[in-house]
């Protein structure tokens, strides 16, 4: 996958977001929730009119203004981020307090830290290729399930969790964040794919090999079997399943499961509703050939769990989480490393899936005959 280059003018645009945010700090009038919400409008708006006008000329993709207005936001939650955990001071204390609330919690850090960093070099890079009619629809991929599953679980989690209370106008600035995935999916998956360099040969080739000549897919199989049980366990654990193994587990291992700030329960109902599911999928995919949708999806999938297990492992883990609710430091290192694996899996799912797509690529009709006769000889 070629990565393209970061776009330079967007880097600069973004990097406004220090003088915006310390100069707004100092208006009066944005501590109260309302006029933080007005403010916020005002200047998304300003600036996707800006881009808007100053780009059309040149850019052919709508996309561009959209991702370089979410890489100042970017730039902001880094700043939010990055001042909670005192280093910085000055900049996004008036949004913190009047606006979002939640974003000073455990969790609310790490998914600004993710979204400060990861989130801006996607924007960076997306929007650098659109400039230079360049793909990227890999990268944009990624960015959707990274995207959409921050969404899936901190939106309900702001309402259901002990901050719902706390729920300010500017709350419903993020219902915008709904809609806008919806659509820049839809445009990122018409996207053409890149071409492969597989001839029907190499495809007829390699799916006819068994599961036994392909060590690699069954070790993710393996991986996605295990991953699957972990799944649906940390799932009973946070409905609250009496076995004994679910208390052990939730108090020994993942106390964090138990804050009544909801983020971990939501999190886990989604890992169980939606990434169970995908688990059983992608297997049937391994096993059987020619399923073209798993390459698209599997980087899809690897974008949303990156983002879950960077946002939990770190809140997990963090200060500003209840010491009560805090991995303890006995269990620390198997806490890590089965989610450092949980993680990392979804990844090399995808870069298998990229490194070698002949196994899931369609077949012609007079190939898929002579495939199906030499599977029966065989």
């Amino acid at each position: 996958m070629d990565i393209p280059p970061l776009a330079g003018k967007i880097a600069a645009l973004s990097l406004g977001a220090f003088p915006v945010s310390f100069a707004l700090n100092q208006v009066s009038a944005l501590s109260h929730p309302l006029g933080v919400t007005l403010m916020s409008i005002l200047i998304l708006g300003l600036l996707l009119v800006a881009i808007y006008s100053l780009s059309r000329e040149e850019i052919y993709d709508p996309l561009y203004a959209v991702f370089a207005v979410f890489a100042f936001t970017s730039v902001v939650d880094l700043l939010i981020a990055l001042q909670e955990d005192g280093y910085m001071v000055g900049f996004m204390e008036f949004y913190t307090k009047e606006g979002e609330p939640y974003l000073r919690t455990a969790y609310g850090i790490f998914i600004c830290y993710w979204d400060g960093i990861v989130h801006c070099l996607l924007y960076l890079a997306m929007t650098g290729a659109i400039r230079r009619r360049k793909r990227y629809r890999n990268l944009g991929l990624y960015w959707l399930g990274s995207f959409v599953m921050s969404i899936l679980v901190f939106l309900p989690g702001n309402i259901l969790g002990k901050y719902s209370s706390e729920i300010r106008p500017a709350f419903f600035l993020t219902i915008l964040y709904v809609l806008v995935p919806c659509w820049a999916g839809m445009r990122v998956f018409k996207q053409s794919r890149a071409p492969t360099c597989c001839t029907s040969d190499m495809v007829q080739e390699e799916q006819r090999k068994g599961l036994l000549q392909r060590p690699a897919d069954l070790a993710l199989i393996i991986y996605l079997i295990l991953a699957g049980f972990f799944t649906l366990f940390r799932g009973l654990v946070v409905l609250d399943c009496p076995t004994d193994a679910c208390f052990v587990y939730t108090y020994q291992y993942e106390p964090y499961l138990r804050d009544p700030v909801a983020y971990p329960k939501v999190q886990m109902l989604v890992y169980m509703f939606y990434a169970l599911p995908f688990y059983g999928l992608a297997a049937y995919a391994l096993i059987f050939p020619g399923c073209s949708w798993l390459p698209d999806w599997a980087l899809v999938f690897a974008g949303a769990i990156g983002q879950a297990q960077f946002s939990h492992m770190g809140a997990s883990m963090h200060l500003r989480t209840p010491f009560t609710y805090r991995v303890p430091e006995d269990t620390w290192a198997c806490f890590f490393i089965c989610n450092l694996l949980y993680a990392l899996g979804p990844h090399l799912l995808a870069y298998r899936c990229l490194l070698w797509p002949a196994f899931f690529l369609h077949l012609p009709p007079g190939s898929l005959a002579s495939l199906a006769s030499h599977q029966k000889q065989h």
